[in-house]
């Protein structure tokens, strides 16, 4: 009963971050702050999501593939957020930077 509530939780939680993350990346101004949001929250979404199905399974060979899954997404996920905002740099994208709610006295 411990891990079914787990379990559920966990899966809850990956749902409601992923939905938290899009909504992120439609209301950011530009392309990296989309693309942090989208970054930040994938892995842990699917971190949660499979997790949530790990517990499900229990301790069989289908949780040992959803954990190489996830050792998968662990790195190359960052790795491919990176990439993206380096390519973007390099290819003259510049960042949405904005004055309001900025004052300086100088």
């Amino acid at each position: 009963m411990i891990v079914e509530v787990l379990s559920w939780t966990c899966l809850l939680a990956g749902g409601l971050l992923g939905i938290i993350g899009g909504i992120g990346m439609h209301r950011f101004p530009d392309f990296y702050t989309r693309l942090h949001a989208a970054g930040t929250t994938d892995t842990l979404c699917a971190a949660l999501f499979l997790l949530g199905l790990g517990l499900q399974a229990g301790l069989t060979l289908a949780s040992f593939k959803l954990f190489l899954i996830f050792a998968f997404i662990f790195f190359t996920s960052p790795t491919a957020s990176h990439s993206l905002a380096n390519a973007a740099m390099l290819g003259g994208l510049k960042p949405k930077l904005s004055n309001s709610g900025s004052s300086s006295n100088d």
